[in-house]
């Protein structure tokens, strides 16, 4: 066995359906009494129910939480938990609002709570990402990792399914890249396959039935083991390339992870074998890369990137751009090889054996 470091996130998690019932009490034991609710837009509604459970301790709402987390919308609610005088922060919903909670608590390190309603898992990770002027910049803080997170899977039975299939193979790409990370462990291997294993069986259940609430148990405890690797061990191309396309394009972030990530594992697979076993037999197939790509055309998700908005004469320049302060990866950064990945992930191709 390889010599390894291991480095265990500080964190508390209350996790079962109706888990919600229990924000009021987390609250109190953060040693918080005003808190400002956080969502995008569309998960308003389930905000105001958040900032009517708490009552008196809610400070107030800020509904404007978008993908990538531009400068402008951080400021605007760092000022706003200011004025309001609030002393922590609940973030409702998925990345792009638990991103937001992050940018708040880097600035003024107010401590986070989080709800997650999708899979995104960042809710378990000490990472933060920043858009401004088209680059989007991430980093690591432990101020910004939620201090509590409650996973109440009730909360993800309205999460529209192809969001869920897209979401759930988002948290995947975070545990596959675990398996070949340069400082990987053998105990986030075991989280690792474990996450992938439970995604891979319940996101069938809930495309056949949304309701299915252990399959969204599932689902939820999967995205928690998958977020826990992303927070402990470095990423690589994967990542990077999403980044990339998420921060300088503009793309759907759990979309994006979807389609590029049976490329990326076939870019990584002579480098990195027994991180590629694992996959596959998580998901019972006999390529990693296959897998992941039947997983989502399986159940509908898109996998070419010009179905999501991507451009081809963007292709080049987002090479360019994703071989630029590189990170570690199993197989060498190669600009010929980089660009094809990106030309196979915009047309939707499968990945070869």
């Amino acid at each position: 066995m390889k010599s390894f470091v291991y480095n265990g996130q500080p964190g508390r998690v209350v996790f079962g359906a109706g888990a919600l019932s229990q924000l009021g009490k987390e609250i109190e034991a953060l040693g918080a009494r005003r808190a400002l609710v956080l969502s995008t837009p569309e998960q308003r509604a389930s905000a105001e129910r958040v900032a009517h459970m708490l009552g008196a301790k809610s400070a107030g709402i800020f509904d404007r939480a978008v993908m990538h987390v531009p400068i402008e919308t951080a400021r605007e609610a760092r000022e706003l938990a200011r004025q309001l005088d609030a002393d922590c922060a609940v973030a409702v919903g998925g990345g792009s609002t638990t991103g937001l909670g992050k940018a708040i608590a880097l600035d003024s390190g107010l401590p986070i709570l989080a709800i997650p309603t999708t899979y995104a898992g960042s809710e378990m990770t000490p990472i933060y990402g920043i858009t401004e002027g088209g680059l989007k910049k991430t980093g690591r803080d432990a101020k910004v990792l939620p201090r509590t997170v409650i996973y109440d899977p009730e909360l993800t039975l309205t999460l529209p399914v192809a969001l869920s299939v897209t979401s759930g193979i988002n948290a995947i790409a975070h545990a596959a890249e675990g398996l070949y990370a340069v400082d990987a462990n053998p105990v986030m291997d075991l989280m690792a396959q474990e996450g992938i294993r439970a995604l891979g069986a319940a996101l069938p259940g809930i495309r056949a039935n949304a309701q299915d609430l252990q399959a969204r148990s599932q689902a939820l405890y999967g995205a928690w083991l998958c977020g826990i690797v992303l927070g402990n061990v470095g990423m690589a191309l994967h990542h990077k390339l999403c980044h990339t396309l998420g921060g300088s394009f503009n793309l759907p972030h759990a979309e994006t992870h979807t389609i590029v990530l049976p490329h990326a594992l076939a870019y990584n697979a002579q480098a990195a074998p027994e991180a590629m076993r694992r996959i596959a037999q998580a998901l019972e197939g006999r390529n990693a890369a296959q897998a992941v790509y039947d997983l989502a055309k399986d159940n509908g998700a898109p996998v070419a990137l010009r179905d999501i908005g991507m451009k081809a004469d963007d292709l080049d320049r987002a090479c360019d751009i994703a071989l630029q302060n590189q990170y570690p990866n199993p197989r060498p950064l190669e600009q010929a090889a980089i660009r094809q990945l990106l030309q196979d992930a915009f047309e939707g191709k499968r990945p070869s054996g």
